[in-house]
């Protein structure tokens, strides 16, 4: 059994999605990252980042002690390796083809994931940290023009590529694809228009069963009404950390490890 540390994010979409691909028995623990579930002790000793998603797998290949991984990109690996599914394994024939995906997947932890991030909270949340409206200005500018670009760079791939390394499914479209789908609900619909091979593998992606049930996984966990004062203490949780503020709960997970 694996226990999926996780939040309906599209970091968390990814290894839900993978881990339905797989068809690999989990256990979703929620970690609500607007309530500071991702900087309790036990958390951290998983996710020292205090980030979700996170995995531990009870029962890896070959036996042993749990081992328990952070990082979305990280997972994704882990499980292909675990199952050998959805990347090339590391031989003579098939290497080139690994790095092929893992070169995607890593772009996407980067670029396309930070960016299109970065752009949702100037867009959408930063207007309710700040009144300086040249700050929401360049931010949303300068994030917005990224994800302008990347779209570019994944519509040109797609031009001549099935799947984002090639003609085969794998893990760079699980890891890309929570991102991507979620352009035209960023931007506006008409982007598909200016993307269309970009917009046909989104459709192709989505059409996966596995895809489909990843996505909905813990869907109800991230939709309870909240006051404004409430709705105010997640987004200061969320958008406001520093090394000061873990600090503590760093110190309390060292203590009680």
């Amino acid at each position: 059994m694996i226990d999926c540390h996780y939040w309906p994010t599209p970091n968390g979409w990814k290894v839900t999605i993978m881990l339905e691909e797989c068809g690999l028995d989990y256990n979703l623990v929620p970690v609500d990252i607007g309530g500071g579930d991702q900087f309790k002790p036990d958390f951290l000793r998983i996710s020292p980042n205090n980030r979700m998603p996170a995995i531990v797998d009870h029962a890896p290949t070959g036996g042993g002690e749990a081992i328990g991984l952070f990082e979305s990109g990280a997972i994704l690996e882990y499980l292909a390796d675990k199952t050998g599914k959805f990347l090339p394994t590391l031989t003579s024939e098939q290497g080139p083809e690994r790095y092929k995906v893992l070169q995607w997947v890593h772009w996407q932890m980067a670029n396309l994931g930070p960016m299109m991030g970065n752009a949702n909270h100037f867009k959408n949340y930063a207007r309710n940290i700040t009144d300086d409206a040249s700050q929401l200005e360049y931010g949303v500018k300068r994030f917005m023009g990224e994800v302008d670009r990347l779209s570019g760079v994944m519509d040109a791939q797609l031009s001549a590529n099935t799947y984002l390394a090639g003609e085969e499914y794998s893990i760079a479209d699980m890891a890309t694809w929570p991102w991507a789908f979620l352009l035209g609900r960023m931007i506006d619909e008409n982007v598909w228009q200016t993307f269309p091979h970009l917009k046909r593998w989104v459709d192709l992606v989505a059409s996966r069963p596995a895809v489909q049930t990843g996505r909905k996984a813990g869907e109800d966990l991230g939709k309870k009404e909240l006051t404004d004062e409430e709705t105010k203490a997640r987004q200061n949780m969320l958008f406001n950390q520093s090394n000061d503020k873990v600090r503590a709960a760093r110190e309390e997970a060292a203590r009680s490890a």
